[in-house]
């Protein structure tokens, strides 16, 4: 999963080099502010993925096939359902979306051209979710790898061909995003659908089954208010940005690349700990969870080292491919070493954030979240006006520790509610 979720980040990377070819830094703060209205809209919603990996996980660890499949019914029709409401409600979405970011007129334009036809996604957007979180919870990985490798491999073929060669610049990246979700979408279902096993088929009313539902929409709302507290530390991270000017926001942009890169490399292994812990829960079985803990622990701070080191050493080159602007590569350079450190900052939350999915500790996640929130906002307003843009980034890789050690440091009486010591017979 790993190698799955690193085609998310290389997708940006395409797209943010496809647009930066252009030499317009309007363009490339379109992209970066339609991203985050995006991110706002479907992170919010990655609810679909979280709670359906943690929910067949534990099905598949208690050995309920009919509840796999019940689950998965009942996040695709919960996923296609969202993606209507989004496409209904998009021109909110757009307006809302620019509004909140507050960009110069040249940045709107180029933000509005990009959201307008990228929400067309939606619904796809939405069933992939549903279908992967399906697969990533009976531990199908290389299934989940193809999937992602086709959405996103389609996505980057198209943004270069549609974007550079038959110069559609960000208009022809955003019909890349929407053809690649939509083939992705078609081919992950049928996948799923004829590899169901027939004779654990549940009815209609085992997939609307009132209690499994309640449970279902409880863990939703406490994913989904986690995933919309953390988009409103990205979004204002970048509107803050945007308030030092468009080159500022560029650079922001840009270097928001490293932690992206960072975050879907370190997602791997927390979607490991997600289908392990899940299966730990369903089984009751202690070891397994202690063990999935140490290992994706062990790896992923591992693996943020590394990527941090690289980040450090190969920073400037990277920021080179990604903008032919001399004004934003100089202003990147400010802060590479802001920028690297958030692998190493936000490992501990990224595996946490696995753990407790795949345990369905959702609760614990929500409130944490929402009190590391509350700490970047003290931050922002104490830092940045002290040292600008350096305060905004400390103020982020603030944020990104508070979550992962607040979970942390819950994990062991969690974990001892989870498995009670075995009475003596």
């Amino acid at each position: 999963m790993t190698l799955a979720y690193l085609t998310t980040p290389l997708l940006g990377l395409v797209d943010m080099a496809v647009v930066g070819r252009l030499g317009d830094p309007a363009l490339i703060g379109g992209l970066a502010i339609g991203a985050i209205i995006f991110d706002v809209v479907f992170t919010t919603l990655n609810f679909l993925r979280a709670s359906t990996t943690g929910l067949v996980a534990q099905a598949f660890g208690s050995g309920d096939t009919r509840e796999e499949q019940a689950v998965f019914w009942r996040s695709v029709i919960i996923g296609f359902a969202c993606g209507v409401a989004v496409l209904i409600l998009s021109p909110l979405i757009i307006w809302a979306g620019i509004w909140a970011m507050a960009p110069g007129e040249a940045v709107r334009k180029a933000t509005q051209v990009y959201v307008s036809i990228r929400i067309v996604s939606a619904p796809a957007t939405l069933v992939n979710y549903a279908i992967l979180g399906f697969l990533l919870g009976r531990g199908q990985a290389i299934a989940g790898l193809l999937l992602q490798t086709l959405i996103n491999g389609t996505n980057i073929a198209l943004s270069v061909y549609l974007g550079l060669h038959l110069e559609w610049g960000i208009a022809g990246v955003a019909w890349a995003t929407v053809t690649g979700e939509a083939i992705g979408a078609v081919i992950g279902f049928a996948f799923v659908y004829f590899r169901l096993d027939k004779s654990a088929r549940p009815g209609w009313r085992a997939v609307f089954d009132r209690p499994s539902i309640v449970r279902l929409m409880s863990l939703n709302r406490d994913i989904m208010i986690r995933s919309f507290a953390l988009l409103i530390a990205f979004a204002l991270f970048v509107r803050q940005g945007a308030q030092f000017g468009p080159v500022t926001l560029a650079a922001n942009a840009v270097l928001m690349n490293f932690f992206m890169v960072a975050g879907y490399y370190l997602d791997g292994f927390a979607t490991a700990a997600e289908q392990l812990a899940g299966r730990a829960v369903g089984a009751n079985y202690r070891p397994a969870f202690d063990r999935a803990v140490r290992l994706t622990l062990f790896w992923g701070t591992g693996l943020a080292a590394l990527t941090t080191l690289f980040f450090l050493v190969s920073g400037e080159m990277v920021i080179d491919f990604l903008t032919t602007s001399e004004d934003v590569r100089a202003e990147a350079r400010k802060y590479i070493v802001w920028a690297a450190l958030t692998a190493l900052a936000g490992v501990l939350a990224f595996e946490m954030d696995g753990v407790f999915i795949g345990a369905t500790w959702s609760r614990d996640m929500r409130n944490m979240m929402l009190l590391s929130l509350a700490l970047f906002g003290a931050l922002l307003l104490t830092l940045v006006p002290a040292v600008g843009n350096h305060g905004l980034w400390l103020a982020l890789l603030a944020f990104l520790g508070a979550r992962g050690f607040s979970l942390y440091a819950m994990l062991g009486v969690r974990a001892d509610r989870a498995f009670p010591p075995a009475r003596p017979v």
